[in-house]
């Protein structure tokens, strides 16, 4: 019979360090002979957020820098998109359905609320037949080119 054979050990779970609030466990583990370490965390209970004013300082300059929020369609074009729809006797869901968008965002185009985008605006420009970017917003556009 080999050595192979005579240790065999299943089931044997990897001993993990084990936290303990409680003197009474670290005073039974002191007596079965285990291996004891104990070290006090330095920063428990306390609130990290209002020590010194460090942080306030860093939120301020983040104030100073902050980014504008970026730009909502103009006035105009909504304005613009709404005549040119209810000309052409269409409704926001047919137009959103011909641009391949969801109604809410031609609601959000027409109210103002939406942050433009190229082509978005293109794709109502096509389908409107109205001049929706740039100078003279509203003007119609020359009809479909002939190919």
């Amino acid at each position: 019979m080999s050595e192979w054979d005579s240790n065999v050990v299943i089931g044997n779970k990897r001993q993990t360090p084990k936290v303990t609030k409680k003197d009474s466990d670290l005073n039974g583990a002191r007596r079965s002979g285990a291996v004891v370490g104990t070290d006090k965390k330095v920063t428990s209970g306390s609130n990290k957020a209002h020590q010194g004013t460090d942080h306030q300082r860093i939120a301020k300059l983040d104030r100073e820098n902050e980014v504008a929020p970026p730009s909502k369609v103009a006035p105009s074009v909504g304005r613009a998109m709404m005549t040119a729809r209810s000309e052409l006797k269409l409704t926001q869901k047919d137009v959103a359905q011909k641009i391949n968008e969801k109604p809410s965002v031609l609601q959000d185009y027409e109210s103002g609320k939406a942050i433009p985008s190229p082509q978005i605006l293109g794709k109502l420009e096509r389908v409107l037949g109205v001049k929706l970017r740039g100078s003279n917003i509203g003007e119609k556009l020359g009809g479909p080119k002939k190919s």
